[in-house]
């Protein structure tokens, strides 16, 4: 009994899905395991030459950075990362830190902050707002190390080390 060609598709539906499914899950790991290298890497450069670009790399995102910053520590101001609504409004900003490692070497670190703010819903009752009521309400607003951008500096520095490092995570699977 030979099989009919619509069961040999839907095997073959089924054997590309899971194939799918599972080179996705690979991929997800591979850049996990850059980004995390990422936070432990340790630039062949001094800080001075390394901190530009990560001061760079934020401001071709779109934020800008407080003024009076010293030294290689640095935050930049609330960006808006989502259209207004009074639903929420989605605002980040990031710190960054760099620090000698050694002669001639350095680490940056980036972090990232998030809130979002919604507006309390207008009055129905034709009256209008009392002084000490709020318009607008902070909700949460956490910082956590963004691995991510840290993965973009590495690249954007030290696209040798990159390159190794995306040589060793294809062996992921």
């Amino acid at each position: 009994m030979t099989p009919s060609k619509s069961s040999r598709a839907s095997a073959l539906l089924v054997v590309s899905v899971l194939a799918l499914a599972f080179s996705g899950c690979a991929a997800r790991r591979q850049q996990a395991y850059l980004e995390d290298k990422a936070m432990g890497h340790v630039y062949r450069k001094p800080l001075a030459e390394v901190w530009p670009e990560a001061l760079s790399l934020l401001k071709d995102k779109g934020f800008s950075m407080m003024k009076g910053q010293d030294g290689f520590e640095a935050t930049t101001e609330w960006l808006m990362t989502s259209a207004p609504s009074s639903l929420g409004t989605a605002y980040a900003r990031y710190h960054l830190r760099g620090s000698e490692r050694g002669p001639g070497q350095c680490a940056v670190e980036i972090r990232r902050q998030d809130r979002s703010e919604s507006r309390a819903a207008d009055n129905t009752d034709g009256r209008t707002k009392e002084q000490g009521e709020s318009v607008a309400g902070a909700g949460n607003s956490q910082m956590r190390r963004d691995s991510e951008l840290e993965w973009e500096l590495l690249q954007k520095v030290d696209p040798d080390a990159a390159s190794a490092l995306k040589a060793e995570a294809k062996k992921i699977e």
